[in-house]
């Protein structure tokens, strides 16, 4: 063992060339890109329909007799209604409670990507759905207090609670997501 100062720097055979922080970051946000690209889909499709229910029907119009949009008579109306609630307007009037809801959310599946297993490219599509639909509805809790819906759908004499494709992204991605998980490993 000689005498001196360690050297600083490893031996040459150990030393690697340090990979840019840019290019590592967008590898890691592109092992996602499913899940983003569908997030973004789900939410561009979600506020563009909101967007076209808002410029073509006065809010609170429910019913045909009220000037509902008749697509299938008897089975599907367009309308424009607002849920301060969650799901079948169940938490009704706790829309700000919602929206904190809504970003923990997301927030936790930041987190929990690796034990929700978001590198498998079916649980991508199933959390890309669920949150493009979160964000979907929380930016309506955000810009207007309340969400935006407008799909009625009509069997019979039941009626259908009313919807909008960000309920339609959540609720498919999590049936999927439940699917995938109860049919056990392959």
């Amino acid at each position: 063992m000689a005498d001196g100062p360690l050297p600083l720097t490893p031996p040459p055979s150990v030393e690697r060339e340090p990979i840019p922080a840019h290019k590592s970051r967008l590898e890691r946000i592109l092992a996602y890109r499913v899940l983003l690209i569908l997030a973004v889909i789900i939410f561009i499709a979600d506020q563009l329909t909101k967007l076209w229910i808002a410029q073509n029907l006065p809010f609170g119009v429910y019913g045909e007799s009220s000037g509902a949009i008749r697509v299938i008579k008897g089975f599907f109306y367009l309308v424009h209604v607002g849920n301060t609630g969650a799901a079948w307007s169940m938490f009704s009037g706790q829309s700000v409670m919602l929206a904190v809801l809504a970003a923990a959310t997301i927030v936790a599946i930041y987190f929990w990507r690796a034990a929700l297993g978001l590198r498998d490219r079916l649980a991508q599509i199933c959390f890309g759905l669920l949150c493009g639909g979160i964000v979907g509805n929380l930016v309506d809790r955000l810009v207007h207090g309340h969400v935006i819906d407008f799909i009625d759908l009509h069997f019979g004499t039941y009626i259908y609670p009313t919807f909008n494709v960000a309920d339609s992204g959540i609720c498919v991605g999590v049936f999927l997501y439940l699917w995938q998980n109860l049919r056990g490993p392959k």
